[in-house]
């Protein structure tokens, strides 16, 4: 198996499932999260080259795991997935340094190349400059 490591967050627990199973499917491992506190608690723990996280959730929302992930100063990539797509969303989440932004629903091997390419960047080490605060 692939040493990638990535992290699904999502409060629909059949999304995280769906993501993990097709994920490891394609070699990668995962760590599925249903809510955003359990996800930042992990971030503090362990490190992943990859975060797939929805936007909107209860507690923390997508935009604020980028923060933290922002905040760590690792080359972590940040793929948002919702489904509330929006441009003003988009535009928002590429502001904050997300590597993509992803509308629900999506096919899976669509989003499997994604997180594939975000994981090669981040083991090249290429992130966001850490931000403060």
């Amino acid at each position: 198996m692939d040493e990638t490591r990535v992290m699904v967050v999502d409060d629909e627990e059949i999304v995280c499932d769906r993501l993990k199973n097709h994920l490891e499917k394609n070699d990668l491992r995962v760590a599925t999260f249903t809510n955003s506190k359990q996800a930042l608690a992990a971030l503090e723990e362990e490190r992943f080259d990859v975060v797939v996280t929805d936007l909107k959730m209860a507690g923390a929302t997508g935009l604020d795991v980028l923060q933290n992930v922002r905040q760590r100063g690792h080359p972590t990539q940040v793929i948002i997935i919702t489904g509330y797509g929006s441009i003003e969303a988009a535009r928002e989440a590429e502001a904050v340094g997300a590597y993509d932004f992803v509308c629900k629903p999506f096919e899976l091997k669509d989003l499997t190349k994604k997180v594939k390419k975000a994981a090669k960047r981040a083991r090249r080490g290429v992130g966001l400059p850490k931000i403060e605060g």
